[in-house]
């Protein structure tokens, strides 16, 4: 297919005006965008003015003393806990520096130490101000007060020869007591949180704990609307995983084993080993705003204890990476956390547990730069599937012998599509070629396409990585950024994108090559089309996903050159084809029954075309 002068220069004008269209659109958004801003600010500064200044110290002083007085009216018998100084602990492990707070007797915020957010400050979880896992107790005939309103008096830290820790918040008055023990483990992101309850018959009603856990997970990642597509909230129901998206409640009709607030590479999970009862729910809000909050999780569960006087309640908190190798061995299903494959794309799970997964650890260990484990596990992907992918480019590459044929045979059958596609099927079968073949390598690739976006969207290990110019295999790269946002493109333009886009567009233009001269319309431009779609769809990919798709089209070029060039021999092809047209014309069934076929239509088109001339 060629491409003259003018269709060029008229894509690059388009382009041109495309762009300049949207730039001074948007710079005329903007500006209106400022003045109407500098209006409301010169409004509000205007109604500011009129009221009246307040003391602020002593606002601050009043509420102070009505959030205490209030605090102590729910506090019944533990009054003395009622108000205090908030005080912090830390214990750290080798991944992680936790820090407890002795109100609540909760776990106030975690530090990762070995990950760094998008602005290279520390990966904090749990530190959000909203963020709180709390229930009531019975501090009195008829008052009811949260524990997170209450301060435990804390425990000194003890290092256990094992090389673990246990820290514990205890919480009494009248022989009735609760206390929070923590065990933290050497070189673990799971910590266990044992709560224990003397005089539960009192303390809670019918001896059940009514859990409340709110967290609102924020940014790590540079793309804040990409993290908050990926982010979720995931659980495990009578020991199935689900999990929820987008906006979204979910009432729990089984027991519940455990919930989590899941981001891109990171979760924070509640775990209840002897699980929550049915009933529970929890609902998912993820934020659209420019705040760094990613989105709410509001959980709600019981946990009912035995029906005594006294019991312990085990449950477990997860603040770390979602690292497969990792989740695989805290809870149940928990390593599904990781989006190796969902719903309607379950079926690349295997794909990448068994296959790509291992292939890619294994080049790893060999690499220490990713993006060249990404060129190694490419070269392997190609590799096993080459037999199918070589017979179809094979069959191709005779496709292209015979073009000219097709070409001359088109001129000669005047446009009639019914005697052509008949003629250009024994062409074909004369010659030893498949005309599905071709199809091979796409179908091909759609498993595999969908199996490497799960994998590199979910991969923390090429988190922070860089190759080339990407600073990051897990975000999309950016050469260029614009001061504005250009529809279904963003607001960057990706390297690795254009090179996944030229190569895919060369890579049509040689399948069209191959093929007969197009007088369709859609049929003619579709080499410009779909590279054209691919550029919006993978500008806002993983770096890791275009550079695959880059070397594989590279992969799939030198292959098809090789094989014209080098394999294929013309003058053989054509010798058989003249050798085959001497032979006794055999058919099988199936050429039997599609020669019937396109026979009778075209006798069908014969009639029609008779009818039409009259």
């Amino acid at each position: 297919m060629k491409t003259d002068k003018n269709t060029v220069i008229g894509f690059v004008l388009l382009g041109i005006l495309f762009f300049g269209f949207f730039w001074y659109t948007n710079k005329q958004q903007k500006l209106i965008a400022e003045q109407q801003q500098r209006e409301k600010d010169s409004t509000a500064l205007v109604e500011k003015s009129k009221i009246p200044a307040i003391d602020t110290a002593l606002a601050r002083a009043q509420a102070a003393a009505q959030d205490s007085a209030a605090r102590a009216n729910k506090a019944g018998t533990f009054l003395g806990a009622a108000n205090g100084t908030e005080q912090l602990t830390v214990v750290e492990n080798q991944v992680m520096k936790i820090t407890f707070s002795n109100k609540g007797g909760s776990v106030k915020q975690v530090q990762l130490k070995n990950y760094a957010s998008y602005d290279k400050k520390p990966v904090v979880l749990n530190g959000g101000a909203n963020d709180e896992l709390t229930y009531p107790i019975n501090t009195a005939p008829g008052q009811i007060a949260d524990v997170t309103d209450l301060y435990f008096t804390p425990s000194q830290v003890v290092k256990n020869a094992d090389g673990s820790q246990t820290i514990s918040f205890t919480l009494a008055a009248n022989g009735q007591s609760v206390t929070h023990a923590y065990l933290v483990k050497a070189n673990d992101y799971m910590i266990d949180w044992n709560v224990g309850f003397v005089g539960a018959d009192k303390l809670l009603t019918n001896n059940t704990m009514g859990i409340r856990w709110y967290v609102s997970p924020e940014r790590h990642e540079g793309s804040l609307e990409y993290e908050r597509q990926q982010s979720n909230v995931c659980f495990s129901e009578d020991n199935s995983f689900d999990y929820m998206s987008a906006k979204n409640e979910r009432t729990f009709e089984k027991p519940v084993q455990w919930v989590g607030a899941v981001q891109q590479f990171f979760n924070t999970t509640l775990v209840a080993k002897n699980g929550f009862a049915s009933g529970g729910s929890v609902k998912w809000n993820r934020k659209t705003d420019s705040s760094a909050v990613l989105g709410n999780v509001v959980a709600t569960f019981q946990y009912k204890g035995t029906p005594a006087a006294n019991f312990n309640a085990p449950f477990q908190l997860f603040f770390g990476p979602n690292e497969y190798k990792v989740l695989k061995n805290e809870a149940p299903e928990m390593d599904k956390i990781v989006n190796l494959g969902r719903d309607v794309y379950s079926f690349v799970r295997p794909i990448n547990k068994f296959i790509i997964m291992p292939v890619f650890n294994f080049f790893a260990s060999l690499v220490s730069n990713y993006g060249w484990v990404i060129l190694f596990l490419t070269l392997f992907i190609r590799l096993v599937t080459s037999p199918l992918t070589y017979t179809s480019y094979l069959s191709g590459a005779k496709m292209k012998v015979l073009r000219p044929e097709l070409d001359e045979l088109k001129k000669k059958l005047n446009g009639d599509q019914q005697a052509f596609a008949m003629e250009q099927m024994k062409l074909f079968r004369e010659a030893g070629v498949n005309p599905v073949g071709g199809c091979i390598p796409a179908l091909l690739q759609i498993p595999i396409f969908f199996a490497l976006y799960s994998f590199f969207n979910s991969n923390i290990a090429l988190r922070g990585q860089g190759f080339l110019w990407s600073d990051d295999l897990s975000a999309y790269d950016t050469i260029v950024h614009f001061p504005f946002n250009i529809w279904g493109l963003g607001d960057h333009l990706s390297l690795f994108t254009i090179t996944a886009v030229l190569t895919s567009f060369l890579i049509s233009i040689y399948n069209m090559s191959m093929t007969p001269t197009q007088d369709n319309p859609a049929m003619k431009y579709m080499p410009y089309i779909f590279p054209f779609i691919l550029f919006f769809v993978f500008n806002k990919l993983p770096s890791a996903l275009t550079w695959y798709y880059t070397v594989s089209n590279l992969i799939t070029l030198a292959m098809q050159f090789v094989i014209q060039h080098y394999i294929i021999d013309h003058a053989k092809i054509l010798a058989k084809m003249d050798a085959n047209r001497k032979k006794p014309k055999t058919q099988s069934k199936w050429q039997e029954k599609y020669s019937a076929v396109m026979e009778q239509q075209k006798k069908i088109q014969d009639m029609k075309n008779k009818n039409q001339k009259k």
